[in-house]
This record gives C-alpha cells, sequence and structure tokens, in this order.
C-alpha cells in the first residue's frame, strides 16, 4: 500500500486496497474519501484554514477510479465555502462541502488545552474479529480508553502509515479526517456482527490544523428507541482538543 489514491490526471484517481472497507471489499471506507474531498476543497481556498467539512455518503463507495469536482459556493478572503463532488462510472456518489477561515491575529483569551493520555508503546488491531482489510492496516491504532474486543466507548491514538495521494506529503487535516469517519466503529454500543451502524455521513469541525503524527479520538454513540444513532467525538493531537467529529446512524440487526 503506498497511498490511498493514485493520481490519474484531471482530478481522476484510483483507490487502492488502502481504502478498503471492513464490510465490502469492492466498496472504501468514508474515510479516506472525505479526506480526499476536503484535500481537494482545500487547495481551491487561498490558503484559508479548513474549519468545517460536511460529508455526505449517497451509498456505497466503490473502489473504482473516480472523479472529483470543485465548485467555489461562496468564495470569500476571510470566508469561503467550497463545494467537492466526487463520482464514479458517471455516478455521484459523495459530496463534501468545506467551510474554510482566514487565520489571523491571536485573540485577548484563548482557551488552555488539556493532552489526551499518551500514545501507548503497543497497538491493536481495530474491529479484530473481522477478516483482514485494507483501510484498518493503512492505520496504527492504539487504545487509551476501552477496547477494541468490546462494544462502548473508546479513546485511541491513529496513525495514518501512507500518503492520502501518491506523491504529496499529508498535512495535519488530511490525517484527522482519514480517521475521523472510524469514529462509529471505534465507539460501537452493539456487537458488529449482528448489527449495522450506518453513517449516511460525517461532519468535522476544526479550529487548527493537527501537529505531530499521531491524532487522537475520543468517541461516544448513543441510541434512541426509535433504532437511530448518534456518535460523537473530540479530535486531538498531543497537545489537546483541536476539534469534534458528529455522525448520524441508522441502527439495525444484520
Amino acid at each position: 500500500m503506498d497511498a490511498f489514491y493514485l493520481p490519474l490526471g484531471e482530478n481522476r484517481f484510483a483507490p487502492t486496497v488502502a481504502t478498503e472497507s471492513p464490510w465490502d471489499g469492492e466498496a472504501q471506507h468514508g474515510g479516506p474519501p472525505s479526506a480526499l474531498l476536503a484535500h481537494l476543497a482545500g487547495a481551491a481556498n487561498g490558503g484559508q484554514q479548513i474549519a468545517r467539512v460536511s460529508v455526505d455518503f449517497l451509498g456505497a463507495i466503490p473502489r473504482r477510479e473516480l472523479s472529483v469536482e470543485v465548485s467555489p459556493v461562496r468564495p470569500g478572503r476571510r470566508i469561503d465555502l467550497t463545494e467537492a463532488v466526487m463520482t464514479v462510472e458517471g455516478r455521484t456518489v459523495a459530496v463534501a462541502r468545506v467551510w474554510s477561515l482566514a487565520p489571523g491575529p491571536t485573540p485577548p483569551v484563548v482557551t488552555s488545552l488539556t493532552p489526551p493520555p499518551p500514545v501507548p508503546s503497543e497497538g491493536s488491531q481495530v474491529l479484530p474479529q473481522l477478516t483482514d482489510w485494507g483501510y484498518g492496516r493503512a492505520l496504527d491504532w492504539r487504545y487509551t480508553a476501552g477496547s477494541a474486543t468490546e462494544p462502548g466507548a473508546a479513546d485511541v491514538w491513529t496513525r495514518v502509515r501512507i500518503p492520502l495521494i501518491d506523491g504529496q506529503d499529508l498535512t495535519g487535516t488530511d490525517r484527522v479526517l482519514i480517521a475521523a469517519d472510524a469514529a462509529n466503529g471505534i465507539s460501537a454500543e452493539l456487537p458488529i456482527d449482528s448489527w449495522l451502524s450506518i453513517p449516511p455521513g460525517m461532519t468535522a469541525h476544526l479550529v487548527r490544523e493537527a501537529e505531530g503524527e499521531w491524532v487522537h479520538l475520543s468517541c461516544r454513540t448513543s441510541i434512541s428507541a426509535t433504532g437511530l444513532g448518534l456518535c460523537t467525538g473530540v479530535l486531538a493531537d498531543a497537545r489537546g482538543a483541536l476539534g469534534e467529529v458528529s455522525q448520524p446512524l441508522l441502527v439495525r440487526a444484520r
């Protein structure tokens, strides 16, 4: 696995096995497509900082050649909204809207940061009860709370092992968004071999770029009597919190 995506020119990409979903080997996990859409939208924002990424998944995303079209929605020097649309064989499979804000002078009040627990020296595979799968192997997973083998809330350090796009260095935001969509799997409240928790989308709010290789996710899932759920997570680096992720969930027995 050299990267999640191989560039083919003109915003066309070939997804590698590193994007592989644990549920369908012919589909992509939501993390890499979310990061790719945000990366390409962010490249068009004139150096502003990505502050919110909202991604809608319009069904399973095939692990086949894809195209991304980036369009300005609300251009601006201080506040910018850009849309990125992913298509596979002419069908729209995911849409992202990215708000970017211009950094400015330091305000008189800055929220103090509390670092997460340190990265454990030993790691454990996420979702170990599943067969070997590309996305799971493309990241390091090291738990600081909860467990990869038991349902419930969990906190985990993640480290992306490979570039998002072959030949390009990972950014801090790339690292965050590749990992963020795993929040609902990390904190599933029901056994994943008998229950589905399907996120039709993912929203991340970010106040700064992540620093260093490791990104920490502190994830919780709540389930209602209506069969709907909500996963929320705090995103952090070694300095402390840098944002939040949320995912609506359709909860059903397999």
